[in-house]
């Protein structure tokens, strides 16, 4: 069992979130604290990269709210959880804060290289190699799709 961990999240796949979470729960000791992050890219306007669509402290606090909501679906509630939200290079910043918390594990959800997170691959293979300490990465769940073989057959 781990005393600190922490969950790389991306606050725009609920589904992640809550795989995660639950696989968390698996591996954290009963007294141990759980850590989520979310890393977002600060953005910038092309030639004018201080001009953004929406203030950083905008869309942080957006960001800190979908991990709230998280957390409050689905999180048992005998449980609490820190929220890190932190802006630039998602690996950069998820291996600094690992080492900054002390984290015993880092868990990040891997979609390879599609899905919201620009360089998802490349993000979890530096984490991977540059954290101080193990990382588990969770392999992504596939959509299913609709059998239609019984359909067909009619």
């Amino acid at each position: 069992m781990y005393r600190k961990l922490l969950i790389a999240i991306d606050p725009e796949d609920d589904g992640e979130g809550k795989r995660a979470l639950e696989a968390a729960m698996e591996l954290l000791a009963e007294e141990g604290e759980l850590h989520l992050a979310s890393v977002y890219s600060p953005g910038g306007g092309g030639f004018f990269p201080h001009v953004t669509e929406e203030a950083p402290e905008q869309k942080e606090g957006e960001v800190r709210e979908v991990l709230d909501l998280l957390v409050r679906k689905y999180l048992p509630l005998n449980r609490t959880a820190s929220l890190h939200v932190v802006a630039g290079n998602a690996g950069e910043k998820l291996v600094g804060l690992a080492g900054q918390l002390g984290a015993d594990l880092l868990l990040l959800v891997s979609r390879g290289g599609g899905g919201h997170w620009p360089l998802r691959r490349a993000t979890v293979e530096y984490v991977a190699v540059n954290a101080p300490c193990p990382v588990l990465v969770l392999p992504a769940l596939d959509k299913t799709e609709p059998d239609t073989r019984e359909e067909a057959s009619d």
